[in-house]
């Protein structure tokens, strides 16, 4: 029997929402996207993706499809998610809602796991930030699914393109390790709770093997057959306040629900496959 097409509504058309677009591919019928771009905008036209143009004094929001399934992935300011200040008041039209939010709500962990049904514990702005967007979701009483997602790559979005550009660095801090997830693994696992939906459930997206972030490194170094990057100490490394921060949290982030709920597993289960898997796509776009 042929599946319904149906429509996607995406609050926010960065990183991740594109991806889950094509893979959705030909199950949607329409996708409707915010940016707060003209340029944007006219580029998304382009695509055959409908554009949703905000502005900071606008006064009128378009009335959304009903049953459309939405992606929430706008990053949320101190007053919580701007999202949902714009459309909360529709969202009982969904029939499915996904918030994209972040491990970073746990806080620190000293390397312990986090859980799905973990409690949350933010030690950040922008995790505290994530928890008071995702109760204002939460109070809408709409179908959300939650997403707490960790460190995020890809194509254009990994090592590789640090050790081009000259930017990527060993730094060492005994004991340190993330979790990660390969960007189509992350859209795959949205698209499996579209299948199964389960109303104010909590998800991980990421992958088998939390790993020391100056292994990566070496790793997507001897790939490229580049020098590997000399190691830095931590109280060395003379970090910004924001590279402070991604090295205060220490923890690793739990599949395993995730997995028994969707049916889901992550193609690429460490970082060694997924960057395997960007570099062959590289180079056949050379060939």
């Amino acid at each position: 029997m042929k599946k319904q097409k149906t429509t996607l509504f995406c609050l926010g058309y960065g990183y991740v929402a594109q991806a889950l677009v094509r893979q959705l591919g030909d199950r949607l019928d329409t996708v409707i996207a915010t940016t707060r771009s003209e340029e944007t905008a006219h580029r998304m036209e382009r695509d055959g993706i409908h554009p949703v143009l905000l502005a900071d004094d606008a006064d009128f929001l378009p009335s959304l499809p009903e049953d459309a399934h939405w992606l929430i992935s706008a990053p949320p300011d101190d007053e919580g998610c701007p999202g949902y200040r714009a459309f909360a008041p529709q969202a009982d039209t969904a029939s499915w809602i996904g918030y994209l939010s972040t491990t970073g709500v746990y806080g620190d962990l000293g390397g312990g796991w986090a859980f799905e049904w973990s409690d949350v514990n933010p030690q950040s702005v922008q995790g505290t930030r994530r928890v008071l967007a995702e109760s204002q979701w939460a109070g809408t009483g709409a179908p959300l699914h939650y997403f707490r997602l960790p460190g995020i790559y890809g194509p254009g979005r990994s090592a590789f393109d640090r050790l081009r550009s000259g930017s990527a660095r060993r730094i060492i801090k005994p004991g340190q390790v993330f979790s990660r997830c390969h960007v189509e693994d992350i859209a795959s696992c949205v698209a499996a709770s579209i299948e199964r939906p389960n109303p104010g459930r909590v998800y991980h997206p990421c992958d088998d093997e939390a790993a020391p972030p100056q292994d990566v490194i070496e790793y997507a170094a001897n790939l490229l057959g580049l020098p590997v990057p000399p190691d830095i100490p931590i109280d060395e490394a003379n970090l910004s306040p924001m590279g402070q921060r991604f090295y205060e949290e220490c923890k690793r982030v739990s599949n395993a629900r995730t997995k028994s709920e969707l049916g889901w597993s992550p193609r690429y289960p460490t970082y060694r496959e997924g960057l395997q898997a960007i570099l062959t796509a590289e180079r056949a776009m050379t060939d």
